[in-house]
């Protein structure tokens, strides 16, 4: 039997996703002026997961969840270059998916504070 439900643990790998995305984000900030650094990102793949939707397609033209991807990777995109130094980091870009990123990570924890609320006060008996 499962403590917590689904959407706390959704809720945690989202928060724990979230944070290895700032980490990445600051490290390109951090890096701006280094030459030749190429900038991270991170990959989330699809975040649906099989295990936790029963998916169907209802017409052949819908997306296909065959290769669906459970965790985050990060990769280091080599395509452009902004500085004359090699650098890529876009530092408006990056200061921009930063504060995306914050709000995000934001809600998440307001949704989990909420369910832990919502626990609090079933385990008091309403009171």
């Amino acid at each position: 039997m499962e403590l917590f439900s689904n959407t706390i643990t959704s809720l945690e790998r989202g928060l724990g996703n979230s944070a290895l995305k700032q980490k990445v984000i600051a490290n390109n900030i951090a890096n701006a002026d280094v030459p030749n650094y190429k900038s991270k990102k991170v990959s989330f793949g699809n975040i649906l997961e099989k295990t936790e939707l029963e998916l169907k397609r209802t017409n052949s033209r819908h997306l296909s969840f065959d290769h669906v991807k459970q965790n985050p990777s990060v990769y280091t995109k080599r395509d452009f270059q902004y500085h004359d130094n090699g650098n890529n980091v876009d530092l408006d870009q990056e200061m921009a998916d930063m504060a995306k990123n914050q709000l995000y990570y934001q809600t998440l924890i307001e949704r989990l504070n909420g369910n832990f609320s919502t626990l609090t006060n079933v385990v008091r008996g309403g009171k």
